[in-house]
Parts: structure tokens; C-alpha cells; sequence
């Protein structure tokens, strides 16, 4: 088992005002990644930084005395903290439970919003960062990689990341529902707050052909237009081209309704008769409730996503149980390929002291028997079949100890019973 330790902390163990604090940029990873490989008996290192948590993953030679402390210290020290005060928002795995912590975030089982995409990107640029500043190689390396192929079955095997989870995104879910490829259809977005803005970026990721964004302060609007490659519309002048757009999402600070029933039946009256698609998710609402009453034209409230994300949510849930069960698969494989690995240099060592056994009393009969060739052959044939038939109880709890959970406490006592505690 490689010698592994995995500390840091996140959204469920710390408040966002200390998770920043701690956050560690691009720029300054590769300094952040040498003051960390500095630390006692850390050999290689990765450190992971996102809005949601930072991670040290370290290995180091086997042996080596491996402590949380002092990357903890170090991590305060990156940003002039105190570490007393920070102590208690971290969490510290070892081991086995260092591996199935990585494998559940790189899986976005350890995620907040539970099988969303982006954190097996960051675990890869993370990696990437580590492996260029040469703090990743052989150990990291292959865990590493075992972690992304596990990420890669939970997506294929499971449906955690198919369902919307966030509201913004069920809202660009229920368009694509509706009108599927939603490359040749246009949208408007009302209001530019942060709500707008990822329902904007949502669209923008699913392809959506024009993007038009309207907000009473045009240089709020301007901006987020531009970050999604859209235009912008005057405010005032937004429903006089309602007409053009298949998907409306409204969620402005207005408080009273943008949008009523008569413009929306004009607006049909316009498309003659294509449907519309409208979601309302500002509070209080900017979109008369009485427009779904009207034929092709499709409404939803903030009410409507939030059953639905519910709905989704519980759904990603139940497909959760599945991945950890992936995982656990996984993980258990690995452990018996990385135990298997540690028992061979134990086969080789009592193989090889078995052999320097023989020939030292191969040597020391020799000069008893004088030039009796054939009882010399047959003495060390009866002296190495000897030494196999007293190897195999050994080698066959050996090659048990890669797979049990004992086998650490088997291997020491053949180590002691062979004196091999030298290798």
C-alpha cells in the first residue's frame, strides 16, 4: 500500500469565508506546490483548489513518517494564517481512505451539487499543474490516473450527471425538451443578475443559436452579452421583437409583470402560432401566470423548476448508491494490485535467502563426500526439493497476504521467521 495521506478542507467542513482564504490561484500553484513538497517526508504532491474545497494529496518513500501538521502549517502560511484557528475545518485520510476520498470527488460524489461535471476538469488541470512543476510522478501518477478512469465508468455506468440539479439549468433542460437542437432558436434574457447570467451561460454551453440579453442598466447587460457572445436589446424596446424569440427567460428585479397575457397573444399571433417558451424565475414573478393559459405558449415559475430540480435531485441520489458501489469495486481492485506489487520483492527476497541457505550447506557437505560426484548431485537435489517443500506454506500465505485484510501483520512475521527484515 503506497505511503498516502490526503488533508484539506471543504464546503461541508468550512464556510466560504474560510475556504478563500486558503484558495490558492493558477499563478501561484507552482510556489504553493515546492513550499508543500518541502514538508517531512512528502516525496510527491498535488494540491487541488476550486470554490468548493482545498485538497493535499502526498505520498512519500516508504517509511517515511507522512504528517497532516505540517502541510496544514504550510498551507496557512501560503497566506499569512494562523493555523491554531484552522485546525478544526480540516479533515485528515490515510491510505485506503485517502484513495476512496479521491476517487468519490474526482466521481462528484463529494461534490455539492452532487454529479456535477466540472470538478473532474479541475481535478485534471490540478494534476496537470502538479505533474509540469515535476511534484507528480510514479506513485501520484498511477493513483491518479485510476481515479479518472473511475470517474469515466461512474459517468458512463450511472445517470448522476443527466438530470438538471440546478435551477438555471432545469430551465435550459425543459427548452431543449421542447424544442430539442436548440441551435436554430433564438432567446432573450431579462435581467442580468446572477440567476441571468447561468441561465445565459447554460444556453450558450447547449449551443442556443442567438442570445439576446435586456436589463434597465445597459452596461450590466452589455457585459453578461458578452460573455456569452450575445447582443443587447434596449430595455424599452424588448417587447416590440417578442416575436422573434422562441425562449424567454425572465428574472429582473421589476415588481410588477413585464410580460402579460395580451403581449403574449400578440406574440403568437406574430409566429403564427410556433410555440414559445417562457420561465419566470424572479420573485416576485415578471411574467403574468395567466399566459399559460394560452395555447403554444409554454410558462414556468421558479415553483416549476424547483419540483423538478427536486425531482432530479432525488433521482441523482438513488444513482449515487450505484457509483459508490462502483467505487467501492474500484477501490478494492486497486488495493489487491497495489498489495500484490508490495509482496513480490518479499517472494524474490525468500527465494533468493531460501537459495543462499543451500549453497552455504551444499558447500560446507561437499568436502565430506570428497569426489563422490553422484551422491553430490543427489544431496543437493534432495537439499533444494527440501527447501521447496518448506517454502510453499510460506509463498502460498505470501500471495494470500496481497488480498487479506491482515496482510501487512503476515508479511512482518515472515519477514522475521526468514530474517529478511533487511529487504
Amino acid at each position: 500500500m503506497p505511503n498516502l495521506l490526503l488533508t484539506g478542507l471543504n464546503h461541508k467542513t468550512a464556510p466560504v469565508e474560510v475556504r478563500e482564504r486558503l484558495a490558492v490561484s493558477a499563478q501561484e500553484l507552482p510556489q504553493a506546490l515546492e513550499a508543500l513538497r518541502a514538508c517531512p517526508g512528502v516525496d510527491e504532491v498535488m494540491l487541488l483548489s476550486t470554490c468548493n474545497r482545498v485538497e493535499v494529496l502526498a505520498s512519500g518513500a516508504e517509511g517515511a513518517a507522512l504528517a497532516a501538521e505540517p502541510l496544514m502549517e504550510t498551507l496557512a502560511r501560503l497566506r499569512s494564517l494562523d493555523p491554531a484557528p484552522l485546525r478544526p475545518f480540516f479533515y485528515v485520510h490515510a491510505g485506503e481512505a485517502a484513495l476512496r476520498h479521491l476517487f468519490r470527488v474526482a466521481s462528484s460524489l463529494d461534490s455539492m451539487v452532487l454529479g456535477e461535471p466540472q470538478i473532474l476538469g479541475q481535478l485534471k488541470e490540478a494534476h496537470a499543474a502538479a505533474r509540469q512543476c515535476g511534484a507528480v510522478h510514479s506513485t501520484l501518477e498511477s493513483i491518479l490516473s485510476r481515479a479518472f478512469a473511475v470517474a469515466k465508468r461512474v459517468r458512463n455506468e450511472t445517470a448522476i450527471g443527466r438530470s438538471a440539479v440546478s435551477v438555471s439549468y432545469a430551465a435550459i433542460d425543459l427548452a431543449r425538451q421542447i424544442f430539442g437542437d436548440l441551435r436554430p432558436r433564438t432567446a432573450l434574457i431579462i435581467g442580468a443578475g446572477k440567476m441571468s447570467e447561468l441561465a445565459a451561460r447554460h444556453l450558450h454551453r447547449a449551443g442556443c443559436g442567438r442570445i439576446f440579453v435586456t436589463n434597465r442598466t445597459r452596461a450590466r447587460a452589455e457585459q453578461m452579452a458578452a460573455s456569452v457572445s450575445g447582443q443587447v436589446l434596449e430595455f424599452d424596446q424588448f417587447r416590440a421583437r417578442l416575436h422573434e424569440m422562441d425562449i424567454v427567460l425572465a428574472s429582473s428585479g421589476a415588481t410588477e409583470y413585464l410580460i402579460r397575457k395580451d403581449d403574449v397573444k400578440a406574440v403568437l399571433r406574430k409566429r403564427q402560432n410556433r410555440p414559445v417558451f417562457l420561465i419566470d424565475i424572479a420573485v416576485p414573478r415578471n411574467i403574468d401566470p395567466a399566459v399559460d393559459e394560452l395555447e403554444n405558449a409554454y410558462l414556468y415559475d421558479i415553483d416549476d423548476l424547483g419540483r423538478e430540480v427536486e425531482a432530479n435531485r432525488r433521482a441523482r441520489q438513488r444513482e449515487a448508491e450505484e457509483a459508490e458501489q462502483i467505487i467501492e469495486e474500484e477501490l478494492q481492485r486497486l488495493l489487491e494490485r497495489l498489495r500484490t506489487r508490495e509482496v513480490a520483492p518479499v517472494i524474490v527476497s525468500l527465494q533468493q535467502r531460501l537459495d543462499e541457505i543451500a549453497r552455504e550447506e551444499l558447500e560446507r557437505w561437499r568436502g565430506k563426500l570428497g569426489a563422490d560426484g553422484a551422491r553430490a548431485e543427489a544431496l543437493e537435489a534432495f537439499t533444494r526439493s527440501l527447501l521447496n517443500k518448506i517454502a510453499h506454506g510460506p509463498m502460498v500465505e505470501i500471495r494470500r497476504a496481497a488480498t487479506s485484510p491482515e496482510g501487512d501483520r503476515i508479511l512482518a512475521v515472515i519477514r522475521r521467521m526468514f530474517r529478511l527484515e533487511g529487504e
